[in-house]
C-alpha cells in the first residue's frame, strides 16, 4: 500500500492523479479476483438484474462471482481478438454472454492502440508509443443502440473497462435518458494524454446526474456510482 501511495503522489504532483472521498455511504463487498475485481453494491442486484460488463480481457472473475451468487446474465463485451479467443478457449457459466464489440459514443468502428507490453491484453483509443501503424479497427456501438438490440428498458450495473472510451460514453450518457442504477468505471487519467483534470469533469458530469461516489479503489483508478434519484 505504502508503495501504491508513493506511485499516487509522483503522478498527482505530475498532474495524472487526484485524490477524491466517496460521498455515498452505502454496503459495498468485492466481487472477483485482486486484479480483475471490483466494489459493488449487492444488495440490490437480484436474479432479474440486468448486468453490462464491458472489457473482459483475460479476467471473468468479475463476471463469475456475480452469477455464482445472484445467478443472473451477465452481458459480457469485449472486441479485441485475445480477449475473444481466451474466453472461447474457457469453461464459463451458461449466463455468460460475450458480445464481440466495444462501447464508444458512436455506432461503427475505432481504432485501438495495442499494448506496450505483448504480456499485457488490453488494448487502448488512447495513443501509445508504438503509434496507430499497429492500431486494429474494431466495431463498437452506443449504449441505447445496444439496449434496443438486445431489448434492455434498463440497466441495473454497468461496468465499463473502456481504456479510454469512458469519457465519451459519460458524455453521450447524459444526453440519453439511460441512467444505470450502479456504475462501475475504470478512469485512465494516468496516461500522459488524458491528466487528472479529465476525469474530475467526468466525475462532476455523473454527479450532476444524479450519481453519487460510493467506492474509489487504493489504485485511484477504479471508481464506483450509484444512481440516487428515481
Amino acid at each position: 500500500m505504502g508503495l501504491r501511495l508513493a506511485r499516487r503522489a509522483i503522478r498527482y504532483v505530475a498532474g495524472h492523479d487526484f485524490f477524491i472521498r466517496p460521498d455515498c455511504k452505502c454496503v459495498h463487498e468485492r466481487f472477483g479476483s485482486d486484479y480483475g475485481g471490483w466494489d459493488v453494491v449487492g444488495q440490490i442486484l437480484s436474479r432479474g438484474s440486468i448486468v453490462y460488463s464491458f472489457g473482459v480481457g483475460e479476467d471473468a472473475s468479475f463476471d463469475v462471482a456475480l452469477i455464482q451468487r445472484f445467478g443472473m446474465d451477465v452481458h459480457a463485451f469485449d472486441p479485441t481478438p485475445r480477449a475473444v479467443d481466451w474466453v472461447r478457449g474457457q469453461t464459463l457459466p451458461l449466463q455468460f454472454k460475450l458480445y464481440e464489440y466495444g462501447l464508444a459514443d458512436f455506432d461503427g468502428k475505432m481504432l485501438f492502440s495495442p499494448p506496450e507490453n505483448p504480456e499485457h491484453v488490453s488494448h487502448s483509443v488512447l495513443e501509445r508509443s508504438l503509434g496507430d501503424a499497429q492500431a486494429i479497427s474494431l466495431p463498437v456501438k452506443r449504449l441505447t443502440t445496444i439496449m434496443r438490440e438486445l431489448g434492455h428498458s434498463r440497466i441495473d450495473l454497468l461496468k465499463m473497462d473502456i481504456e479510454g472510451a469512458e469519457y465519451s460514453v459519460v458524455e453521450d450518457l447524459g444526453r440519453s435518458e439511460i441512467r444505470p442504477k450502479q456504475l462501475l468505471v475504470e478512469f485512465h487519467h494516468r496516461f500522459p494524454t488524458v491528466g487528472a483534470q479529465k476525469s474530475r469533469d467526468a466525475i462532476t458530469k455523473l454527479k450532476s446526474l444524479g450519481y453519487g461516489l460510493f467506492s474509489v479503489s487504493s489504485s485511484g483508478e477504479e471508481y464506483g456510482f450509484l444512481h440516487q434519484m428515481d
